[in-house]
């Protein structure tokens, strides 16, 4: 990945781990689920538009129609919704975990969609263990309790328009200008859920805290983040892009108990780490070149430190074969975090 895409990796990352936090604070101040995502929707959709007529990169999106709708649906219209609904039954950490199951999603559609992010033995592997964490986190956290159990149902289902959206959007819009094919693709949402909103309002005057809320969702969780988000997906391709989700829920989860107070338990904590691990297989577990960078750079440090063994002694193994090319964090910096 190019320094340009990991900056838009970190940036996405960030702002999708903070909605679950301000989702929540709007819940709590009086704007309905369907009504904040109108909001956030039609607020992000009219900068974008503004910004692309002015830059004069609109016009590309005539005959794509088709393709916006069902992406904006996939992507927007029914997930967004669908997390805000969830999160009035379930904590804001726990939505965040379970939309870390993205990359596993998108493997599995990978299946039937699009061969080049079908799994092999180790993928499968990862996508078992990954599994295996859902279940420990609504198997646990939510086990016994019908209203949580719905709610862990519908942040799943956005889970799975997230990782259709991003499939359909590298295949049949990549090389769409990203603020006029987000734009145009919030508006669409928007005007999807313009009826159910007008039929849900607020019933009351909103807190000041639930408006900021609206405000930050809106620029920058929605608009800047879709933007930011086109450009990785059309640079690295859907199933690399979707790693953003294991970092996102970390976030969320911090904000969560930081901000919130709420509560992890046990099952929310081996759910996670099962949930990251399973993914990370999946994806051929490689280390992010970032990462990949610093155990490098770590590694030459300790072959060219002072105090190298005396003559006569026998070196440790990576001193001994400095040039090998499976030396720690090697391999990684060598061919970087590729898809799987």
């Amino acid at each position: 990945m190019s320094p340009r895409a990991w900056i838009a990796f970190g940036g996405v990352a960030t702002l999708w781990g903070i909605p679950y936090l301000f989702i929540k604070v709007s819940d709590d101040g009086g704007i309905p689920p369907v009504f904040l995502a109108w909001s956030r929707l039609t607020l992000a959709a009219g900068v974008l538009l503004a910004l692309s007529k002015r830059a004069g990169v609109l016009g590309p999106l005539r005959g794509r129609l088709r393709w916006l709708v069902i992406y904006a649906a996939l992507e927007m219209a029914i997930p967004f919704p669908l997390i805000a609904t969830g999160e009035q039954r379930i904590a804001s950490s726990l939505a965040a975990i379970l939309i870390a199951t993205v990359p596993l999603i998108i493997a599995l559609l990978a299946l039937r969609f699009d061969p080049t992010e079908r799994v092999n033995g180790r993928r499968l592997a990862g996508l078992a263990v990954g599994l295996a964490g859902v279940v420990a986190l609504v198997g646990i956290d939510v086990a016994g309790r019908p209203s949580e159990l719905i709610g862990a149902a519908m942040v799943l289902l956005a889970a799975v328009g997230y990782a259709a959206g991003p499939m359909i959007f590298n295949r049949k819009l990549a090389d769409l200008d990203p603020r006029a094919a987000m734009g145009a693709a919030l508006a669409l949402a928007a005007i999807v859920l313009t009826p159910a909103a007008a039929l849900d309002p607020p019933q009351a005057r909103p807190s000041a805290g639930a408006l900021m809320a609206v405000v930050v969702l809106g620029l920058f969780c929605t608009a800047a983040a879709f933007v930011l988000f086109a450009g990785l997906v059309s640079e690295i391709g859907p199933g690399r892009a979707a790693v953003i989700t294991y970092i996102a829920p970390i976030v969320a989860v911090a904000l969560g108990v930081t901000v919130l107070g709420e509560s992890i338990g046990a099952g929310a904590v081996a759910g996670l780490l099962l949930i990251l691990a399973g993914s990370w297989i999946s994806t051929d577990g490689r280390l992010p070149p970032g990462v990949a960078a610093v155990s490098s750079r770590v590694s030459r440090r300790r072959r060219r430190r002072p105090g190298a063994p005396a003559s006569g002694l026998r070196p440790p193994l990576e001193h001994s074969m400095p040039g090998r090319p499976d030396a720690p964090g090697a391999s990684a910096s060598a061919s970087g975090y590729e898809r799987g």
